[in-house]
């Protein structure tokens, strides 16, 4: 029963947003699957910290969902900055069950505990750019993070953040969300969200006294990384 995660899918089986087009991305959804087929079980767990399908919509995206459930492995599926399709978990939850979906969950504002550790996490964001508005949203996401790891310490296994924005990215920081995961005491962070020349900025190692892991698909070479085992 081991825990695994891989960011950043892109899947676009039904849009015209393949990202094929792009360095190191050629054939990436069979890349994605033959990576996946040899690591993962049905007794497995993979994390899928956002921008998982390209679809504007669930109707859109349900040929992603369709191509995720098929392959093993239950999935638990958080917020992307082009997760478009994303709605309220009620309404996710059942169009999950409506198709069918069995093997595909969202994390929103909650927990999932998994043998010693309880996944918790939030899309998050990153101040790059200072506008106005951000400071608004990291606020809300940093309340969103501390509700799903507050959820995660009743469980008294070891809270894992998964983020899709990294809460530190070169010179840039979202302190609000660092806050919140040093006064959690939290000592695993995996994100994805970078990609391409910008991995080179990501930092895949110790701050502040957590470990961060950068797990976007083309970084990872589309093949899913172990959280635990």
């Amino acid at each position: 029963m081991a825990v695994y995660t891989m960011g950043d899918l892109h899947l676009s089986l039904n849009s015209n947003k393949s990202m094929d087009i792009f360095p190191g991305w050629h054939d990436y959804v069979r890349r994605i699957e033959e990576n996946w087929r040899a690591r993962i079980t049905d007794a497995d767990t993979v994390v899928l910290p956002g921008d998982s399908s390209w679809g504007e919509s669930l109707e859109e995206a349900l040929p992603d969902f369709q191509f995720l459930n098929g392959l093993p492995g239950r999935k638990i599926l958080l917020k992307g900055n082009h997760d478009y399709w994303w709605n309220t978990k009620s309404k996710v939850t059942g169009f999950f069950a409506a198709q069918g979906l069995n093997t595909l969950e969202i994390l929103n504002n909650n927990s999932v505990a998994i043998d010693r550790i309880a996944i918790c996490g939030s899309r998050g964001w990153l101040l790059e750019n200072g506008e106005p508005f951000d400071d608004k949203i990291i606020k809300r996401e940093a309340i969103r993070l501390e509700l799903s790891i507050t959820d995660a310490e009743k469980t008294g296994k070891e809270p894992v953040v998964f983020l899709h924005y990294p809460p530190v990215y070169g010179e840039s920081e979202s302190p609000q969300i660092l806050d919140v995961l040093v006064r959690h005491k939290i000592s695993r962070c995996y994100y994805g969200h970078i990609h391409a020349s910008g991995c080179r900025f990501a930092i895949d190692g110790t701050y502040l006294g957590i470990k961060f892991y950068l797990v976007s698909s083309d970084y990872l070479g589309f093949d899913p990384l172990l959280v635990e085992s």
